[in-house]
Order: structure tokens, then C-alpha cells, then sequence
């Protein structure tokens, strides 16, 4: 049978069936890269995947190396490869609540995600909102265009933890920060992408932290007040959602407590970002 792909929006966004992922060919592989970077997020139902064959997708990505998250373990994974991403009754946040790039702090980033649903709230909800970079881009105004072109921006890794996790990191934990372009070319596509996030980027270098700060907001407005940008995705027990890390930003909304929602995440590394 042959892989078909249904659009979930005209801009991004892609329903895919005709494919065992278990049993995905090179040829597949092949295909489903460059569908990625065509649609953005790729989504398969009904998939039986192993910790073994999750990885094995994933390999088909990126430069062939997979990202060690540094709380993998921690986290209750037994596979430094595996991301358990859990919100329970006694969770104090859930990761993923907010718009984000993952880990752009990283000198290569993560170029594709891919996300194993394994318990689902049944209250429903738990959703997750992908925006597509290369149209938020071309929606900007060409004054715009033309400042940002010339910008790069900080990403710290530290940040999650005092925006998201409410705490300053541990004592002695170390975190990448980065500088890259705002606007960058998609490695596969050659698109130029809006490559900020509210996540990750604290500063735009070269500016005051005044126009630092009002440069950011309006961005980062713009990427999250634009539903034309955006799909969303409704999940159910084995979905797996393939996304684009260079090319999108994702928000996974905690509307379902006190239920709980458990997902393992497997991200495959990419090259070193060039600018647009």
C-alpha cells in the first residue's frame, strides 16, 4: 500500500496513512523527510512502536543522531533516548505548556521530533498547536523583513526552568546558550524561517533591552495570535506526531487536569543553522 497524505490545514499539517512504521523501508524514510519538511508535522494513528522501533524512525532524520535530553532518566525513562513526558494530578506544570522550539539553545539542534502517545486523558483535550516559521515569516512586512534579516538573537536553556518550571536550575547544572540568525534556511527546503521562540530566547544582540524586549513580544505575538499559521492536533493512545523542529513551534495545552496524559518523545539531532 502506498503512503498517502491528507492536509490538516493548507499550510500545515499533514494525516498519514499507508505505512507500518514498525516496518518502514529506507525508501520510506526518504519519503516521509521530505514530506516533513513539506507540511511541518506528520501524524500516524494506530502505530505499535517499541522503544527499538521509535528510535528507528527517528534515525531516518536529522544527521542520524538522536538528542539525550539531561532529564531522560530522571524523568522515569529507562532509555537516555526516551523522553517520558507525563502531566498527572500532582503535577505542578506540564512540559510543553507554552510555545516553544525544542532545545534551540543546542548548536544543532533538534531537527525532527517524534512524540508516542501512551495514556490519554479521557476527559479529552490535551491537544497540541503547531505553527508553521516559513509562513510566519512571509506574513511580516518587508521593513520587518528587512531588520530582523540582519539579527541574531541569545537562546539559553536556562530558561525553561525559571518560566516554565517557576525554580532556578539545580546547583551545578549546566545549560547551552546559544546565538543564531532570526531568520534562517530550512536545511531540506532552503525556506527562510522566523527562528525565535518565547521558550528558549531571552535577547536580541545589539540592541537595548528595550528594543530587545518590544522586538521579541511583537514576534512572538505574531507567531501565536495567527491561527492561519497554526493546525492543531487531537491525540489518541498510539498517534505519533512527527514535527519539524527547525520549521515550527509547538504549544501542548494543559487543559486536562486533574487527568493524566503520558507521551515518550524521541528527537533526532540536526546540522548547524545557517542564516536566510
Amino acid at each position: 500500500m502506498s503512503i498517502s497524505i491528507e492536509k490538516i490545514t493548507p499550510v500545515i499539517g499533514g494525516e498519514v496513512s499507508g505505512i507500518d512504521l514498525a516496518m518502514m523501508t529506507p525508501e520510506q524514510g526518504q519519503e516521509l523527510r521530505a514530506a516533513l519538511a513539506e507540511r511541518g508535522v506528520l501524524v500516524f494513528r494506530d502505530q505499535k512502536l517499541d522503544h527499538a522501533a521509535h528510535k528507528r524512525v527517528a534515525m531516518h532524520f536529522g544527521t542520524g543522531k538522536l538528542h539525550r535530553h539531561p532529564l531522560a532518566l530522571s524523568a522515569g525513562s529507562n532509555d537516555p533516548d526516551v523522553l517520558l513526558v507525563k502531566a498527572t494530578a500532582s503535577s505542578k506544570f506540564a512540559a510543553g505548556d507554552g510555545w516553544h522550539t525544542d532545545v534551540s539553545c543546542d548548536l544543532t539542534p533538534i531537527a525532527a521530533s517524534l512524540l508516542y502517545m501512551r495514556e490519554f486523558p479521557e476527559c479529552g483535550g490535551g491537544d497540541t498547536l503547531f505553527a508553521s516559521m516559513n509562513e510566519a515569516y512571509e506574513l511580516l512586512s518587508d521593513p520587518i523583513k528587512s531588520l530582523i534579516g540582519s539579527l541574531s538573537a541569545v537562546h539559553d536553556g536556562a530558561l525553561p526552568w525559571r518560566q516554565g518550571y517557576g525554580r532556578e536550575p539545580d546547583a551545578g547544572m549546566t545549560f547551552n546558550r546559544t546565538v543564531h540568525p532570526i531568520v534562517i534556511r530550512h536545511p531540506v527546503s532552503g525556506k527562510p524561517l522566523l527562528w525565535i521562540n518565547r521558550g528558549f530566547t531571552t535577547r536580541i544582540e545589539g540592541l537595548s533591552s528595550f528594543e530587545s524586549k518590544y522586538l521579541l513580544d511583537m514576534l512572538f505575538h505574531h507567531i501565536e495570535a495567527t491561527p492561519r499559521i497554526q493546525c492543531r492536533v487531537r491525540w489518541a493512545p498510539d498517534t505519533l506526531v512527527i514535527w519539524d523542529n527547525i520549521g515550527t513551534q509547538h504549544h501542548a495545552v494543559w487543559d486536562y487536569y486533574p487527568h493524566t496524559r503520558a507521551a515518550e518523545r524521541v528527537s533526532a539531532i540536526g546540522g548547524e543553522l545557517r542564516a536566510a
